[in-house]
């Protein structure tokens, strides 16, 4: 018997006060040079940690953070689509596939418009399925209103693999 189970990923990063030289932003695994890079542990990219975190979720194999730890030194300036390629192995040992995922980008900046079809391939690819991405300003309200990071949100349909 088919399956389908539906999972919520959300990540936010704050803009870096002093980025180490040659850092890029990086969003669903695509270069925005001259746009001030976001900090964390791996690259950052919030498109990819929340599409990852949403395609666990729904499979139930736990977060991004229990997979990939910010505590251990491998993942440290770590590849977000790679990490994000490694999710979809987990989930296809655990008889699951992505089966659609969609997911919102939320920031004052940058611009994504031109960059989308690039995200969305860069992350169907390493999602193994499906990816559509969208972006919302917040209008200058709050945290991301005033450009000090970004935030993504995020949902994934798996469906179970029959044996």
């Amino acid at each position: 018997m088919t399956s389908q189970r539906v999972g919520l990923g959300v990540d936010v990063h704050p803009f870096a006060l002093d980025p180490p030289p040659g850092r890029t932003l990086l969003l669903g695994g695509v270069a925005f040079p001259g746009e001030c890079p976001l900090e964390g542990h791996s690259d950052a990219d919030v498109i990819a940690h929340a599409v990852a975190d949403a395609m666990l979720g729904a499979a139930g194999l736990g977060d991004l953070g229990a997979h990939f730890p910010d505590t251990d030194p491998r993942f440290s300036g770590a590849d977000s689509i790679e990490l994000l390629r490694g999710v979809a192995e987990l989930l296809k040992a655990a008889g699951w596939s992505l089966t659609n995922a969609d997911c919102t980008l939320v920031g004052e900046r940058p611009k994504v418009a031109a960059h989308r079809e690039e995200m969305v391939v860069r992350l169907s690819m390493a999602a193994g399925g499906p990816v559509s991405v969208k972006a919302t300003r917040p209008e200058r309200l709050g945290s991301l209103g005033r450009v000090e990071g970004l935030a993504c949100f995020a949902v994934a349909l798996v469906t179970s693999v029959a044996p």
